[in-house]
């Protein structure tokens, strides 16, 4: 059976980035686990994507049948986005915290993916994800400080957004591991990456 992984990365950072050496160690494990593997990798730290313009969004909300040249043409990346997020099986995902939230880059990923009618809809009851069931998100989150308990916990608006985004989508299978107050000097640094090799073990045995 094939088993496709998409894996995407944000962090400018380059060989500084936590998150991802995290997440190479996590596809580079995913990869020996399913030799039939397809992999799909995006870089978008290192090269963003086109935050969304005026004419994409019009083609959004503009009917297959009812689009221009110039409307189709402005689709073809989300459009392709789209289907890559579709077709795999397990995305493995490198979201620093970036003053309290995730990296541009990030969020303009998502905004490609998250369309009415193709992704979601709208109903007379609310929201339905259009996601096939079975798909499988791993979140490796990096944090210069602690947001998981104490004072700070109403200050993350990284892994809350990112897990309530793809709940809307319909995916409810979705892992964090995390490599938090890694800026809190090096002991907790050590200790941040123990924790979070840790939690990719654990979250290796169901991937």
């Amino acid at each position: 059976m094939s088993y496709t992984l998409l894996h995407i990365d944000s962090s400018p950072l380059a060989d500084r980035s936590i998150s991802r050496k995290l997440t190479q160690k996590l596809v580079n494990e995913l990869k020996e686990k399913h030799p039939d593997h397809r992999l799909i990798t995006h870089d978008f730290g290192n090269t963003p994507l086109p935050h969304l313009s005026a004419e994409v969004v019009g083609a959004f909300f503009t009917p297959d049948s009812q689009r221009n040249p110039s409307q189709e043409e402005a689709l073809k990346v989300s459009d392709q986005l789209v289907k890559e997020f579709l077709s795999a099986d397990v995305i493995v995902i490198g979201a620093p915290m970036w003053n309290l939230g995730i990296p541009s880059s990030l969020k303009a990923w998502i905004d490609h993916l998250v369309r009415a009618g193709k992704t979601f809809q709208y109903t007379p009851t609310g929201v339905k994800g259009l996601v096939p069931e079975g798909k499988k998100i791993i979140i490796v989150s990096s944090r210069g400080g602690i947001y998981t308990q104490g004072p700070a916990m109403a200050m993350d608006h990284q892994e809350t957004y990112l897990k309530t985004i793809f709940n809307f989508l319909g995916i409810t299978d979705i892992s964090f591991i995390r490599a938090e107050g890694v800026s809190m000097g090096e002991a907790a640094k050590e200790e941040a990456l123990k924790t979070a090799n840790s939690q990719l073990n654990e979250v290796l045995q169901t991937a």
